[in-house]
């Protein structure tokens, strides 16, 4: 069976497999793995009878390779399914399987055929929507005062705009994304993790239209300083997968936030603002906003001998 790279112009041809599954792991959002597909991770994909299967494998490490869960939008797999599919393809281990997913299994007889290991790092912050759109209650008020005083450093009408990210403003976006990473590292040679979310994030913005996201931009004095992007991951959750602000601007984080979650997620009951990975400042920011559920993501070692 043959895996092709995915790409851009493969979403239309995809997009079908998408709209119901039930993966709240913020990498099942298929904008997310066409636009995080580099040279670290090459992310493929082949159809098998009424299933999209899609790996990833480093150019790198030709042994570092594994599958995600497959998407089908009539059936689920069983782990007896998974196991032989993953033998069938030559692949010995799963990534990024929900908890909830899980959950839905008997794990006595994954463990016979897998060993399951938690992905530390990996874990989704999922908040309600209206949650972070009106930022109500004591344990947020300190939200409240930096949009209020955001709101306070520009008091005169039209200093402060928001618009619609569209394919006449994207080049305003990525002017503003190479003035961002000035101060981060965001070369190759600097950080490499932060170099391939700077390109995902040129990728999303130069295909925003073609992948139906849904973003926006905020404009200070008519110079764009924040901007944000979403994307559908389930029937009743989106995913905010790039948001960025000048960190100078007080408040200006704070306000993106609350403008996000009252203009992009109007679809949705749920926001997925992904994972930390690991890094202690995502992670109290994260925190910081009272997440509604964490998703645990695990991986599933095949048994060379099922027990």
């Amino acid at each position: 069976m043959i895996f092709s790279p995915i790409t851009p112009k493969d979403y239309p041809k995809l997009k079908e497999y998408f709209k119901n599954h039930p993966y709240k792991l913020s990498i099942y959002s298929l904008p997310s793995l066409i636009v995080w597909s580099n040279h670290l991770f090459r992310v493929k994909y082949t159809i098998k009878g009424d299933s999209l299967i899609i790996c990833a494998e480093s150019e790198r490490q030709p042994d570092d390779r594994y599958l995600l869960m497959p998407i089908s939008p009539v059936r689920d797999y069983s782990p007896e399914e998974l196991y032989q599919l993953a033998k069938e393809l030559g692949f010995k281990r799963y990534s990024f399987i929900p908890e909830d997913c899980l959950n839905k299994y008997n794990l006595k007889e994954i463990s016979l055929m897998f060993d399951l290991t938690e992905q530390k790092g990996f874990e989704d912050y999922i908040y309600q929507k209206d949650a972070l759109a009106k930022l109500k209650g004591n344990s947020l008020i300190r939200k409240r005062n930096l949009i209020h005083q955001f709101n306070k450093t520009y008091p005169e009408p039209g200093r402060v705009k928001i618009e619609k990210i569209t394919a006449i403003n994207t080049h305003e976006c990525l002017e503003f994304l190479d003035v961002w990473c000035k101060n981060y590292p965001c070369e190759p040679n600097q950080d490499e993790n932060l170099a391939c979310e700077k390109q995902a994030t040129i990728n999303m913005l130069h295909n925003i239209d073609l992948f139906e996201a849904k973003g926006l931009l905020i404009r200070i004095d008519g110079t764009v300083c924040a901007f944000g992007i979403c994307s559908h991951l389930t029937q009743d959750m989106g995913v905010l997968n790039f948001e960025k602000a000048f960190s100078h601007i007080k408040g200006l984080y704070q306000f993106l936030d609350r403008t996000c979650a009252q203009q992009l997620f109007k679809d949705y009951q749920w926001i997925n603002k992904e994972s930390d990975l690991g890094i202690h400042g995502l992670r109290q920011s994260k925190r910081s906003y009272r997440p509604a559920m964490r998703v645990k993501s695990f991986c599933l070692d095949v048994r060379q001998v099922p027990l």
